[in-house]
């Protein structure tokens, strides 16, 4: 491969590996591993080999005490993901949690201080009004959210946003305390989540232990790693425009992959409200590729 396309093709790998993420979320849950069990579990072992090739990286996260919010941002936006992607229909949940740039918008005003322009208001009406579309069923009065998935998966984004807002606050803080920070949210909240649902009754204890799933487990932290590798890559060397450009590839990948399984559903209203929101998407990026 030539050696101007490594970069994009290791966003792209990274796109694919969290566009396809749903399917071994499905099939470990199959086994009898709750999605929250399976992030914990994931999250924990991706911790420990980063803590001994960067053993080092958890001083800087004690001098920052911002690292806190990224933690909780990071973990709470793997957990409305993860979850919504593996009990509602995907196409839906990964467009309701891609409302992401509208929430930056709200939330880079009171912690970045950068007060919403009127292109960026323009995006976030788009972006919400493309909510809206795919919300509005032929049964509801109200475009509201229908299910616990749906509720997942918006929080899921407002958390997505939070994170990228703090990672900008924090660009002078080391990159291994914020990798460290947000793979430990995402195995701290993954946990706490799991046992919070043991206890109201939505959420299975872990089952026996098990070659099949444990493997899945094994397996799914050596992609994490590979992912988060080929992201650090990719984005080191392109511009942040291109790369959240290719990184939007995550959609498509998730929402042809999930279709062609019958995991997910094109109707209508998700193809016109879903078209919104990665046009306010891609709106966003654009915009900020021009300002840098």
């Amino acid at each position: 491969m030539p050696p101007f396309l490594l970069a994009p093709a290791a966003l792209m790998v990274n796109a694919l590996v969290f566009g396809l993420s749903w399917w071994p979320f499905r099939q470990l849950q199959a086994l009898g591993l709750h999605p929250m069990w399976t992030t914990s579990l994931t999250y924990l072992l991706v911790i420990v080999v980063l803590v001994l090739h960067q053993p080092n990286g958890w001083r800087g996260f004690f001098k920052h005490p911002g690292l806190l919010l990224l933690m909780v941002a990071a973990g709470m936006a793997n957990v409305g993901f993860n979850w919504a992607v593996t009990v509602g229909d995907v196409v839906r949940a990964i467009l309701l949690f891609y409302l992401m740039p509208a929430w930056a918008v709200l939330l880079a005003w009171p912690v970045l201080a950068e007060k919403p322009s009127a292109g960026s208001l323009f995006r976030l009406a788009l972006a919400l009004v493309g909510v809206v579309v795919v919300l509005k069923t032929p049964g509801s009065v109200w475009p509201v959210p229908s299910s616990a998935a749906d509720w997942l998966a918006l929080m899921g984004g407002f958390c997505f946003a939070l994170t990228n807002v703090m990672l900008r606050k924090l660009q002078d803080v080391s990159g291994s305390a914020r990798m460290l920070a947000m793979f430990g949210g995402g195995a701290l909240m993954s946990t706490s989540a799991a046992l919070l649902g043991m206890n109201l009754g939505v959420v299975s204890a872990p089952p026996p232990l098990a070659l099949p799933w444990v493997l899945g487990v094994l397996a799914m932290s050596a992609v994490w790693l590979l992912a988060n590798f080929a992201l650090q890559y990719g984005a080191s060397r392109l511009s942040s425009s291109t790369t959240c450009i290719i990184m939007l590839s995550e959609v498509v990948f998730a929402t042809v992959s999930s279709v062609l399984m019958g995991a997910g559903t094109l109707t209508l209203n998700t193809l016109l409200g879903g078209a919104l929101i990665l046009l306010a998407s891609l709106l966003a990026v654009l915009s900020f590729g021009k300002r840098r």
